[in-house]
């Protein structure tokens, strides 16, 4: 009986306890729910007006006192957005399903062409409505029984307006169903056109803003080689005459792809794409993708084979289920503080906000079961050392490795997952890291470090669960090496920055990098200014002599011969690497390592000390789609290839390495080196 009284008052104990923890974590979340984190502190919500919801017959508006948000019923299209006395931000010109929406592009295997989808659902459901906040979910689902090419998945839009916060949130949950029909998905994003007549000035980073040209001076405009980069020749602001306007020279990676948007500048009113997180975007921290452009519009790209080409194209086959989550992405709206009379001071604002949402994830918020919340998620951490004896006889620090968790697979994979989520880490300079805010799954873990070529993973699975937090230690990394290094172009950095990149046409200019020269890569036409710098004679790197700063163009392109005007014909390109050896061990074993930036139908040959062998040593075959090249990258894809060379192979004195990018015929077609190294064998002195 005593032992039974114990129980009973141990029961009444851990059940008091639950019910106070219970109260706890009500109180807490009532606390949060009542106030606001601003830049100026927590916020009482309760000195903001509550939320409203209005149904109307064929639309409902979201309320909040400082912004109205009307969407189309049952569609989710954002038909208008209302603030700082402007009635619509958005483009009333254009239809109501042209204004503000989430979109797919996506096919059918073996279709020819694509199909344009904005996602209209066929249902609301108010998911919450209270005064503090509202969240909406705008759904459609996949019908097999309709004897049509549909998109095969099941769309869940939803949008959040909270009580005193001056934007709102959207994210989407994507989702199929075991044995549904096979499809190509080849992009996903939100896109907002904002009203012409309004924003006129554009900001994409710190160094990257402009007042840009509207829609109808593009349309006045010359196309150039391409649709989407149009020569200004007649724009409605005088100031832009003769500039290039491109949408892809406004790209970013998805690392510095945190906040973007349009200011305008009467009524002061900025309109801001602000993305604190991206676990869920595909391919890694590097990735490129659009930001905002020329409409003016603003995009939250969530997925797309830009700067990759087929490999990042999701392909579903055999009835594949799949289910994901992207976003929420954050749409900021701010105006002028009292006492505030600079218009560009809102870009200043709204950094500050995109630091307040990225150390707020992961939301609170957001009420799908899908979307994991923070007790939901653990964390792994540890440390990057690098082994690489040739250059210190000590293990070195990984210094500002990048590190991160993403779906299994080979190294160097993480580029091309697409389906599942990622995330990333800096090493501190000690290579010290931690991954927060990791969801619950198995996951192999990866790193690169700039200064050293190749791919780290970890030799085992990291399986994170709720609240785990792991700790794997002292890690090593042994970049491919096989022995001292004898020469070396460049800088290993997955990038072709720090090779020579050339000033544009001067009628092909973009004003911006003309003043902001350390992103000039991104000026138009620079691939035909090769052609012009070696007009009959292809380049020449002398090791010892030339600078790879100055005398390595940053891309391997084809030239073009003018056989008439207007006419181009693009031939292949042959470059040559020439060294002195004074000694060589014939027996021996030396390697190449090429790094490529970038690749984009294009084969790379290498001959050694014969141009005119039939056969060359090494070929890459076809590889890379790309583009980087045309769309203002200085890099796309990261590949690398260690060539052996024997050393019968080598001649004393005067060496010289071909490299042939041997596929003509287009100005884009070519590749960008990262990096190139000749290593001796193993004990060469």
């Amino acid at each position: 009986m005593g032992k039974m009284s114990q129980r009973r008052q141990w029961s009444c104990v851990v059940g008091w306890f639950g019910i106070c923890l219970l109260q706890l974590l009500l109180l807490a979340e009532c606390t949060v729910r009542r106030q606001r984190i601003t830049k100026k502190g927590f916020q009482d919500l309760e000195s903001y007006p509550p939320v409203r919801l209005h149904l109307l017959e064929n639309h409902v508006v979201m309320d909040n006192g400082l912004v109205n948000v009307t969407l189309s019923v049952p569609e989710g299209m954002v038909t208008g957005i209302e603030y700082n006395g402007i009635a619509n931000l958005l483009e009333e010109r254009n239809k109501e399903n042209d204004r503000g929406y989430w979109d797919i592009v996506w096919n059918l295997p073996e279709a020819h062409g694509n199909i344009f989808d904005k996602l209209a659902a066929t249902s609301l459901n108010v998911v919450l409505e209270d005064e503090n906040g509202i969240e909406l979910s705008f759904t459609r689902t996949y019908d097999d029984s309709i004897n049509e090419a549909q998109l095969s998945l099941n769309i869940d839009k939803r949008f959040i307006l909270l009580r005193g916060y001056p934007g709102f949130y959207t994210y989407g949950i994507f989702e199929r169903l075991e044995g549904w029909p096979d499809i190509n998905v080849y992009q996903g994003r939100t896109v907002f056109k904002l009203q012409e007549k309004l924003f006129e000035y554009m900001a994409v980073s710190d160094e990257r803003q402009r007042i840009m040209p509207t829609a109808d001076d593009r349309a006045r405009g010359q196309i150039l080689d391409y649709p989407e980069a149009v020569l200004l020749t007649n724009p409605s602001n005088t100031f832009l005459r003769g500039e290039v306007d491109d949408k892809y020279q406004y790209s970013s990676d998805n690392k510095d792809n945190r906040i973007h948007g349009w200011i305008c500048p009467d009524p002061p009113t900025g309109f801001w794409m602000i993305t604190p997180s991206n676990e869920f975007k595909t391919g890694g921290p590097v990735k490129q993708d659009l930001t905002s452009h020329v409409g003016p519009t603003i995009l939250s790209m969530y997925f797309s084979t830009h700067y990759a080409g087929e490999p990042l194209a999701m392909t579903f086959r055999d009835g594949e289920p799949w289910r994901k989550v992207f976003g929420p992405v954050f749409v900021y709206l701010n105006t002028l503080q009292e006492n505030d009379t600079e218009p560009l001071s809102l870009w200043a604002d709204a950094k500050e906000q995109m630091l307040i949402e990225t150390e707020s994830w992961p939301y609170s918020f957001p009420l799908s079961e899908d979307y994991s919340l923070d007790y939901q998620r653990g964390s792994a951490s540890g440390r990057l050392l690098i082994q690489d004896s040739y250059i210190s006889e000590r293990l070195i620090t990984g210094n500002s490795a990048y590190v991160g968790l993403a779906a299994p697979g080979d190294a160097g994979s993480w580029q091309t997952e697409n389906k599942a989520y990622q995330f990333w880490a800096v090493a501190d300079s000690e290579g010290y890291f931690l991954i927060k805010n990791v969801r619950p799954g198995n996951y192999s873990l990866y790193a690169w470090v700039p200064g050293y070529i190749g791919d780290y993973k970890y030799d085992f699975y990291v399986n994170i669960r709720p609240g785990s937090r792991i700790t794997l230690g002292a890690l090593t990394y042994n970049p491919p090496r096989n022995g001292p290094t004898l020469w070396e172009i460049g800088i290993p950095d997955r990038t072709a920055i720090e090779f020579f990149i050339p000033e544009p046409s001067p009628r092909l200019m973009n004003q911006l990098y003309s003043v902001n020269q350390a992103e000039k890569f991104r000026q138009y036409g620079l691939w035909d200014r090769y052609s012009e710098l070696y007009p009959s004679e292809d380049l020449v790197f002398t090791v010892g002599v030339n600078n790879y700063q100055t005398d390595w163009f940053f891309a391997h392109v084809n030239r073009y011969l003018s056989l008439n005007v207007g006419n181009k014909t693009y031939v292949p390109t042959t470059w040559q690497i020439a060294f002195d050896l004074d000694n060589i061990d014939f027996f021996g074993t030396y390697m190449l390592q090429i790094a490529l930036a970038s690749a984009n139908e294009a084969e790379l040959q290498v001959r050694i000390n014969n141009p005119d062998e039939e056969t060359p040593y090494f070929t890459t075959g076809t590889i890379g789609k790309d583009n980087a090249i045309a769309r203002h990258g200085i890099h796309g894809l990261y590949m690398l290839y260690s060539l052996e060379i024997p050393g019968s192979q080598l001649l004393f004195g005067r060496n010289i390495i071909y490299l042939t990018q041997s596929r003509g015929s287009s100005p884009w077609r070519g590749i960008m080196y990262d990096y190139l190294r000749l290593e001796g064998p193993p004990e060469y002195t």
